[in-house]
């Protein structure tokens, strides 16, 4: 733009202010109602009127006003934040857990925040709790499938309300899937196609999952009058599958496999593939937690579903008896048996 004087101004437009955050004033404002009433829905007051709540929860919808949680937890005393110990691991059954877990809590307005252990013992467990604690969790969950974790739950504080998946000592109220009755079901299902034995790959010894899912598999051959063969240990990874279904491979007697998990399963699959061994046609697999992809295997496979989904409802329903002043009972679900074709011999 010129200035007159043969020179040329450059216009520069005012900066936008950035855009400021709906309060809890502009909800009352909007709402036609005092801050205080405001303040009273955001936080479940049972006084005030349905007609004014309803008013209240439109405005706060209209605006996008998000109520701030750390002024909120100073006046209620609550942060709506629960904590979740877990181990650092990528295994199918603590990951959905975990993610159940979360879904569930999500659900009911609470927030996750998850204390991840390398390795599980008594010394790492508290300190994952002391960390939970210091950020003001109401309850805390402690993922523990395995042995040490259990062990060291012994010893877990009493000032928090604290659930535990997968194994613990009374008083701490436990949720856990069956998996003594899944193996049963695994191991009566291929005993029905004709079969006089059941082999077994197990998980580590050290998991309280694997070590129930083998006493199934015992007890069970032992109650249909049949003998245990030898077992043939995993570590939980399709390689240590993989191996085993190598060994298998090389006994003529086999004919029905039970897998501690799908994972392994997946291995065994391959090892038999190689070796020329058909599956379902020679020898029938079982697998165990119906990951997504074994209805995908070749052949698509017959495994033990757990209900991850529901194992984090209930074990949010147990905390939040907990956080409520009550002393739930510990749980049990139902597994349930997924046939497909790697048992279905046309």
């Amino acid at each position: 733009m010129s200035n007159g004087s043969g020179t040329e101004r450059e216009s520069v437009a005012p900066a936008s202010s950035p855009r400021r955050h709906p309060s809890l004033a502009d909800v009352a404002v909007l709402a036609g109602v005092s801050h205080m009433t405001v303040s009273r829905v955001i936080n479940d007051s049972e006084l005030v009127r349905p007609a004014t709540r309803d008013k209240v929860k439109a405005a706060i919808e209209s605006l996008g006003y998000r109520p701030n949680t750390a002024a909120r937890a100073l006046v209620t005393g609550r942060t709506g934040t629960l904590g979740v110990v877990t181990m650092d691991s990528t295994l199918y059954g603590p990951a959905s857990t975990l993610y159940g877990i979360e879904r569930a809590a999500r659900d009911a307005g609470f927030a996750i925040t998850v204390a991840s252990v390398s390795k599980p013992g008594g010394k790492s467990i508290a300190e994952a709790v002391e960390s939970l604690q210091r950020q003001a969790v109401e309850g805390i969950v402690v993922i523990a499938p395995h042995v040490a974790t259990a062990e060291a739950l012994e010893f877990a504080p009493q000032d928090i309300p604290l659930v535990a998946v997968g194994g613990a000592a009374p008083p701490i109220p436990t949720v856990s899937v069956n998996q003594y009755d899944g193996a049963r079901l695994a191991t009566e299902h291929l005993l029905s196609l004709g079969h006089s034995a059941v082999w077994h790959v197990s998980g580590p010894s050290d998991w309280l999952e694997a070590a129930e899912r083998e006493r199934g598999w015992r007890e069970t051959l032992a109650a249909h009058g049949a003998r245990a063969p030898r077992l043939i240990q995993g570590d939980w990874s399709p390689r240590s599958g993989y191996e085993a279904g190598k060994s298998l491979a090389r006994r003529s007697t086999v004919g029905a496999v039970f897998v501690a998990n799908d994972q392994m399963a997946l291995g065994v699959l391959r090892a038999f593939a190689e070796a020329g061994i058909a599956v379902p046609a020679d020898i029938h697999v079982v697998g165990f937690d119906d990951v997504p992809e074994a209805e995908f295997f070749n052949p698509p496979l017959t495994t033990v579903r757990q209900d991850f989904n529901e194992v984090g409802r209930r074990t949010f329903d147990l905390l939040s008896e907990q956080m409520n002043g009550h002393h739930p009972d510990s749980e049990q679900i139902a597994a349930t048996l997924i046939v497909r074709q790697s048992t279905l011999t046309t």
